[in-house]
């Protein structure tokens, strides 16, 4: 037996129930892990109220972790007993031990440790794909970031400084401000003391940006379309502060023929292939040093409900670990 933490009705950070469970051996296809550390995300929050509801409750919410495999299911031809493993997707993190779909996982290598792969498989492949695929960064790119001292913005904004990008960050701080500077940000906005719409302009001498990044939602919606250039792309990745309201497509014409997305990290990692080279391609800019990560809080697993009403609060930054 084990513990985990299950949802049995949807609701506040306490609904997280700390509880025994059994895991049981793999199936076909599947290892078990027993994990080494899982990373908190916003995401998480999302499950637990619902907003992103589940097949059946109860459940165990999380969606990033790493560990070492303690058994492999029939059909497991490359995974072993004791290899570093982590993952970004299938939710079931918020646990001492889980099984998982063996073509899930990667393998760490030696360069990172099992604490950074926790802290940046979800993060850190969302930053992939935002940057390389939903709109391909470049030495020509001006993008605005919004939260950019959060857990995906402090590794985007670094990402897209080694690519050349001209970085702006929002921040909600002072603190914050220096935090996105240090990790990428060109320009910083404090949104709280500061218009953003008219920083952004005065920052790109009228134009705009070419792309802006916005996990907030509802209270960044329309200030994020009017921040673009004629042309430019909104990638709405998140809703931190809720959904973004309903509107007309023909908003997207009448603010300069604009690009709208909603991507999703399980669209970009669908296959094993896909996973893989997404992966590989975060390991090669951490080996590099174009990407440090921090890790700024640490909890133990058992004391999730505190991290989530921190996360909520807006009192953390970086990346959050969940210590079994």
């Amino acid at each position: 037996m084990t513990y985990a933490h299950r949802v049995h009705e949807y609701g506040g950070p306490e609904t997280l129930t700390w509880e025994e469970v059994e895991v049981g051996d793999p199936g076909p296809g599947e290892i078990r892990i027993k994990q080494t550390a899982v990373g908190l995300n916003y995401i998480d929050v999302y499950l637990r109220t619902g907003l992103y509801p589940q097949d059946e409750l109860p459940f165990v919410p999380g969606m990033e972790g790493a560990g070492v495999v303690t058994a492999v299911g029939e059909g497991v031809r490359d995974l072993k007993v004791g290899r570093r493993v982590a993952y970004a997707g299938p939710v079931g993190a918020y646990a001492e031990e889980r099984l998982i779909a063996a073509d899930r996982v990667v393998r760490i290598p030696q360069s990172v440790s099992d604490e950074t792969a926790a802290a940046v498989m979800l993060k850190g492949m969302t930053a992939q794909y935002l940057l390389r695929r939903t709109y391909k960064v470049g030495s020509d790119t001006t993008l605005l970031f919004h939260a950019a001292a959060g857990g995906v913005g402090m590794i985007a904004c670094q990402w897209a400084a080694a690519l050349g990008a001209t970085v702006i960050g929002t921040v909600g701080s002072a603190g914050k401000a220096l935090i996105a500077r240090s990790h990428g940000c060109t320009h910083v906005i404090n949104y709280r003391e500061e218009d953003v719409v008219a920083k952004v302009r005065d920052y790109t001498n009228g134009e705009g940006v070419d792309v802006v990044y916005d996990s907030i939602g509802k209270d960044t919606f329309p200030t994020s379309l009017d921040c673009l250039k004629r042309r430019g792309m909104w990638v709405s990745f998140g809703q931190a502060s809720g959904p973004v309201p309903e509107f007309r497509i023909n908003l997207l014409a009448q603010k300069g023929s604009l690009f709208a997305t909603r991507p999703a990290l399980g669209d970009y990692i669908a296959t094993r292939k896909e996973l893989v080279s997404t992966a590989n391609d975060l390991f090669n800019v951490l080996a590099k040093g174009k990407v440090k990560i921090a890790v700024n809080q640490t909890y133990a697993l058992e004391d999730a409900e505190r991290a989530h009403r921190e996360l909520e609060g807006r009192l953390t930054t970086g990346s959050t670990l969940l210590i079994p």
